[in-house]
């Protein structure tokens, strides 16, 4: 009996973690190091803690009659000892399930819900803790062994007893619980000196290696030419941009082994740093395993970051805390984001408005800044505190509302802080996730397998920390007097045409190394008697985000024959083509969407299948063009994931939505769980994201959760254009 009673009481130790002494003015759970790895050796034990004995204001009893007889005054059932549930009897004497009063009492509040007296304490058993700190010290969050990772988070120091607090008590001191300055301006500051070394190594590399320009500019107009006497309405010209700043850094790279990229030799290449701040989930729904791998990611995240880049993590449930502000990932810096993460615990409800608010907070506030800045927001849930659902009186939500005005862009300054969404699961607000990324310039994906989550922030910030182009500007003017713009298609990017139809532009915004991307333009050509007509010119305008320097490149004018006669049959330019099957496809996916969500399935299915028809068709289709064939498997797996309202609610609209985000972009996203090599998850992948991919797959070897979903291959975009 001595046995099994010492067993129940440090099974009971492994689950009051969120119990840890408090004061009532915090707005967010206490954090601490030692309380995650009770957490954390809970979700590593497979086996039930039954029977459970009842317990005194937290402490462990050996028997009590008087509380087995008792009636839970929160769900008001009998509460029997020995019936698996733990009873919690406070100081008031009022008694509850442990499961009731911890769901009850949001943040861990020590008041009573049932007669509102202060509780001065939940202390935990003694001998539970002294057995958890003394003998079961698992991984933090159960990393694979990777040196450079370990190094760092075996320093991790364990928490102190409080040196007035009674020793046999042992409470636990939490990491983070200062109070939250008004401001936001404590950033740590940047080092540039090293930051001016660094832009004059990155100049003379690219002036010794006779490096290409950052930026390649070509167009393709849809045919060739046509006869003088014919007027064409709606004639196309495609304008492909690649961004090519890095490409000797990035040859560098790919030359070095796979297994020898190591983090040193990484931060060495010369790029641009980023102030990247992380708002993290940690609501109830997020306990066990969907915290440990989020902290597994956060690790890897960590890792990859270099001494110049930044981070700041928020944490949020019912409300939001800053767990540290933007810190240098230094070994110093990386030691205090480490701890910090991994001192998360999961609890309350889910209130993305307030994380988004303190994260924009953080990037505005900051005292200096570098020059790239996004945030990344995780949620696992539905907003409950800002967003109401749809009723009579509010037919669509106003996701406005999760957004403050500076990641919103309602203050007319365009997409300061993108927002990079990503979520977690079956019951996150994929409809409110979309549209805080689509609203802030961002972009969504969709971790419909939780294993992936890793997969899916090192593709992010592959990206992230390549950006080689800034505030681009896409300028397209009519050569030819009598032409007019018709229209601009650039998907989710902001465009807009002068009054008189004969200049456009399109604001594009960062690009990231070797990312391309592709716009239609649309114009009217009148008859002429000339043997060739002049379309249109591209202007693009960008800043150089190392140096800060503005630069501009033109390209040449976009010309068409002018023959007398149609000379034989028209070859239709498979570039055109296959851009305007993205577009179609991309409608075809949002018109499906807006059928579903009004409870047509059956249609929404017919639209996606009347779009294959139409790609078949296709001069690309015909040419078996990779992305036409890729464009058909996601439109088919989309018609799959409509089969029954069930399968839609469950994962279909989050696929979708994931896919428009991605194709309306230009930019890669993880979603669904497809890893079909013709898909198009592996779409817009750019190489530095492949490295990234490959790094945390790497790291992932011999993990049983490390399912490799987003494969790491080059995109369609890689491939010779058949002929």
């Amino acid at each position: 009996m001595g046995s099994k009673w010492k067993k129940a009481k440090v099974a009971l130790g492994l689950n009051l973690c969120m119990f840890v002494p408090r004061t009532l003015d915090d707005d967010f759970p206490p954090s601490t190091v030692v309380s995650e790895r009770l957490s954390d050796a809970a979700l590593l034990s497979s086996r039930p803690t039954t029977p459970v004995p009842s317990f005194h204001g937290l402490r462990l009893s050996k028997s009590s009659s008087k509380s087995s007889k008792q009636t839970c005054a929160i769900c008001l059932t009998k509460m029997k000892q020995g019936s698996g549930q733990a009873i919690f009897t406070a100081e008031c004497s009022h008694s509850f399930h442990f499961h009731c009063i911890a769901s009850n009492v949001k943040h861990g509040n020590q008041i009573c819900p049932v007669c509102r007296a202060k509780w001065k304490e939940i202390p935990l058993s003694g001998s539970s803790l002294e057995h958890i700190q003394g003998r079961v010290t698992p991984s933090p969050i159960n990393w694979p062994q990777n040196d450079a990772l370990m190094a760092v988070v075996h320093r991790l120091p364990l928490p102190l007893p409080h040196p007035r607090r009674d020793l046999n008590r042992r409470h636990i001191v939490p990491v983070y619980q200062a109070s939250e300055p008004g401001v936001f301006d404590d950033d740590e500051s940047l080092n540039h000196q090293h930051a001016i070394s660094e832009r004059s190594i990155c100049s003379k590399s690219i002036e010794d290696t006779d490096a290409v320009r950052a930026m390649e500019i070509k167009t393709y107009p849809e045919v060739s030419s046509t006869p003088r006497s014919n007027t064409c309405s709606n004639f196309t010209v495609l304008v492909h941009l690649k961004a090519t700043a890095a490409a000797a850094a990035s040859t560098k790279r790919q030359n070095l082994s796979r297994n020898q990229a190591t983090l040193t030799q990484i931060s060495q290449t010369p790029r641009t740093p980023v102030d990247l701040v992380t708002v993290l989930d940690v609501s109830g729904s997020m306990a066990g395993t969907k915290l440990a791998l989020l902290k597994r990611a956060m690790g890897f995240v960590i890792q990859n970051l270099g001494s110049n880049d930044r981070l700041s993590v928020i944490a949020f449930s019912s409300t939001a805390r800053r767990l540290f502000p933007l810190c240098k990932m230094t070994d110093s810096g990386r030691q205090q984001a480490l701890q910090a993460v991994n001192s998360l615990v999961a609890n309350g409800g889910t209130n993305i408005a307030e994380g988004l608010r303190k994260g924009a907070k953080i990037m505005e506030d900051r005292k200096e800044k570098n020059p790239v800045a996004n945030i990344i927001l995780l949620s696992d849930g539905q907003d409950n505190y800002t967003v109401s659902g749809s009723g009579n009186d509010q037919p669509e939500p106003n996701y406005h509302l999760l957004l403050p005005t500076s990641i919103s862009g309602r203050n007319n300054s365009g997409f300061q802080f993108p927002v990079h969404a990503f979520g977690f699961g079956a019951d996150h607000d994929a409809s409110s996730m979309h549209s805080i990324s689509e609203i802030s310039g961002g972009t969504f994906s969709f971790i419909e397998t939780e294993a992936v989550l890793q997969d899916a922030f090192a593709q992010c910030i592959g990206g992230l920390l390549s950006v080689v182009i800034q505030e681009l500007q896409v300028v397209i003017e009519c050569v030819h007097p009598d032409l007019g713009l018709v229209s601009l298609k650039a998907g989710s990017y902001p465009s807009r045409s002068m009054a008189d139809g004969r200049k456009g532009f399109i604001d594009v915004g960062d690009l990231y190394a070797d990312e391309e991307r592709d716009f239609l333009v649309s114009v009217n050509i009148p008859a002429t008697s000339s043997s060739e007509t002049s379309l249109i010119k591209v202007k693009c305008v960008y800043k150089d985000p190392l140096t800060q320097e503005t630069a501009a490149l033109e390209s040449d004018e976009v010309k068409i024959e002018r023959p007398d006669v149609a000379a034989g049959q028209v070859v239709m330019s498979l570039e055109v083509d296959r851009q305007r099957n993205r577009l179609q496809a991309a409608e075809a996916m949002a018109q499906a969407r807006t059928a579903a969500e009004r409870g047509d399935l059956t249609e929404a299915v017919s639209i996606l299948e009347n779009c294959r028809k139409i790609l078949s068709e296709t001069v690309s289709a015909k040419s078996h063009d990779r992305l036409c064939v890729a464009l058909d498997a996601e439109l088919k797996e989309m018609q799959e994931r409509m089969a029954s309202r069930h399968v839609y609610e469950a994962s279909g609209r989050a696929y979708i939505l994931s896919g428009l985000s991605s194709h309306s972009w230009q930019r890669a996203t993880a979603r669904g769980d497809s890893t079909d090599s013709s898909s198009l998850v592996q779409a817009y992948q750019t190489p530095s994201m492949v490295e990234m991919l490959t790094r945390s797959q790497a790291m992932l070897l011999g993990s049983s959760s490390g399912q490799r979903l987003l494969q790491p291959l080059l995109s369609y975009r890689s491939q010779p254009s058949p002929r």
